[in-house]
């Protein structure tokens, strides 16, 4: 099914269409919404609430973008709203355990202590390093989704970095 045959069938409100469109677009939204909040209840109201919210506003959606990027950016907002009412830490205990190796500098670290690592970053430093750094937005991008200024932006993301490599080199 063709993205625009998906929409018209969505806006009809046919199940198939809305199963389909979910399916397509769930296993990255949640993995970008669970970065963000850092919660995996947190994660799953914010893709719920999103996937609502698309259903219900799909005819709005002037076709300036790729669906997916239109769902992206309401996912990071309902996430960001998520984050903004629990105000919580982050617990990393149900954290996979996969032993994946990334390169940091000359050395390699762990995906799991990376990960860690980010997750126990504040929660607005933490937002924008993984929508500059994981998702690939522009400063004045995500200073839009979040209604912050791109100096904001920029300054919670080199904030992000610095911890990120404290936490990471006092991990060695």
């Amino acid at each position: 099914m063709t993205e625009t045959e998906l929409i018209e069938g969505c806006i009809r409100q046919e199940r198939t269409a809305q199963r389909l469109l979910y399916d397509r677009y769930k296993t990255a939204m949640y993995s970008l919404a669970y970065r963000i909040t850092g919660d995996f209840d947190a994660a799953n109201t914010a893709l719920q609430d999103t996937f609502i919210t698309v259903f219900g506003q799909l005819t709005t959606f002037r076709r300036e973008a790729t669906l997916g990027a239109w769902i992206k950016t309401i996912l990071i907002r309902k996430a960001h709203q998520q984050v903004q009412k629990t105000k919580h830490l982050a617990f990393v205990d149900d954290l996979p355990t996969d032993e994946i190796a990334i390169d940091w500098g000359n050395e390699q670290i762990n995906a799991e202590h990376l990960e860690r690592a980010i997750l126990s970053l504040p929660e607005g430093c933490r937002t924008i390093f993984v929508l500059a750094e994981v998702e690939g937005y522009a400063h004045r991008e995500i200073a839009e989704m979040l209604n912050v200024s791109e100096g904001t932006s920029k300054s919670q993301l080199n904030y992000a970095k610095k911890r990120l490599r404290e936490m990471l080199d006092a991990g060695r």
